[in-house]
């Protein structure tokens, strides 16, 4: 049997979904990477075969740059950054306005692409990254049922009641007020719409047999597959039909060369993601904390200048990127952004967490693994040194990592990329 796998050109979430592809590949058969330019080493290195497909304007090879992408994308993400050093609720509205333009980029030709893609390949199934709306809008029209995977908490697949990019719970520190919310709840609406409008019409012009999408960012997938533990998910809210939870998509990953940090302290690994790297306040707290509380430090800097770090105690790891899946196995608490893969990957190493969220479905995560007592919350724009020294102590003093441990075991369990070739393949419910 042959999968077609198509994701954005973002290794973060490319990765994990190589995972399934290499699986399926060693358990059923031939697999096709249809992806971007910028993470086509990453697909070659897993022995999977790749096709170009460009599913958005910027791209990311594992640490995203601003003077790397094409002329207004560098703005684009400057922007970003600057929302989420205004807040949570800035950064979500900017995301919100800026959602046709990545999430849904020029969806004709998206469409036409993938149409020449799969008459080309024939494959026996279809993997897709939920948020690929662009590819999932395409596979619609073209009457191609796929499966769909969750990269990320779960709420990032909407509830009935639910709004995409409006998260349906906060950590406690970044609780907005009413008016906050309102304000949020409205521009998510007109976001939404704004998607399901394009979308329409799009299905009217070239797919007019086709059914028309009411929310094409709550559409399912055939089945729903989620990569979170099921712990940090509420049991009482609703999933789609025959949806299925691979708990992690687990990777192994040796130290090759890189040394551990040395010294006597906690063992504190500071990750805050390809994107959210560049966040160099916050990674600048981190190293003066850890001068301050002694930790044995390993810190990925991603595209933040290591000049601006200052001083780390002697004996740190400091670099651009770090074997993070293999560093979790010598870390005590990790530090970071709360995105898909490092919460995952925390968890499955049992590990707790002091998480700095900044973006997107980051917020409800937060707040799960807050309600869970994983680990600690804190403000990203209200960060001191003292501030983060004091959170990783409140971590190591608490009963947290007993807890994620147990959570570890689960994980184990939950059967991960091999659990997603029989949901694709049809074999378990």
């Amino acid at each position: 049997m042959k999968l077609l796998v198509v994701s954005p050109d973002y290794a973060s979430h490319v990765i994990p979904m190589l995972q399934v592809g290499v699986a399926w590949q060693r358990e059923r058969g031939h697999v096709v990477v249809a992806t971007g330019d910028s993470v086509r080493p990453l697909v070659l290195d897993a022995r999977l075969d790749w096709t170009h497909l460009r599913l958005g304007k910027g791209s990311n090879s594992g640490i995203i740059r601003t003077d790397e992408q094409p002329a207004g994308e560098d703005d684009h993400l400057r922007a970003f950054f600057d929302a989420t050093r205004a807040g949570a609720i800035e950064t979500l509205i900017y995301q919100a306005e800026a959602r046709r333009h990545d999430l849904l980029h020029e969806p004709e030709r998206v469409l036409a692409d993938l149409r020449r893609i799969i008459a080309e390949t024939q494959p026996d199934r279809v993997l897709v990254d939920h948020v690929a709306f662009g590819a999932r809008l395409a596979l619609h029209a073209l009457g191609v049922e796929a499966a769909a995977i969750v990269l990320g908490h779960p709420t990032a697949l909407p509830a009935p009641g639910e709004l995409y990019g409006m998260p349906p719970s906060w950590p406690e520190c970044l609780r907005p007020n009413e008016i906050e919310l309102a304000g949020l709840t409205r521009r998510c609406r007109e976001s939404v719409d704004e998607l399901a409008s394009t979308a329409n019409d799009l299905l009217g012009r070239l797919a007019p047999q086709r059914p028309r999408i009411d929310d094409l960012t709550s559409l399912p997938g055939h089945p729903t597959m989620y990569v979170y533990p099921t712990e940090l998910h509420d049991p009482a809210r609703a999933m789609p039909a025959g949806s299925v939870s691979l708990g992690s998509l687990r990777r192994d990953e040796d130290l090759g060369n890189v040394d551990l940090p040395t010294g006597t302290g906690p063992r504190v690994l500071v990750a805050l993601g390809s994107f959210l790297s560049a966040r160099g306040d916050l990674l600048a707290a981190a190293v003066e904390a850890a001068r301050l509380d002694n930790w044995r430090l390993a810190l990925a800097h991603g595209s933040t200048a290591p000049d601006r770090l200052g001083t780390p105690p002697d004996g740190s790891l400091i670099a651009a990127h770090l074997p993070q899946v293999a560093l979790l196995r010598h870390t005590d608490v990790m530090i970071t952004h709360g995105g898909n893969n490092s919460v995952t990957e925390a968890c499955a190493a049992g590990v707790p967490m002091v998480v700095l969220p900044m973006s997107t479905d980051q917020f409800a995560g937060a707040a799960s693994i807050e309600t869970a007592g994983l680990g600690v919350v804190v403000d990203p724009n209200q960060v001191t040194s003292a501030s983060l020294a004091a959170a990783v102590s409140s971590v190591l003093a608490s009963d947290a990592g007993t807890r994620v441990r147990i959570i570890a075991r689960s994980i184990a369990e939950s059967g991960g990329a091999s659990r997603a070739v029989a949901a694709i393949a049809g074999t378990i419910s």
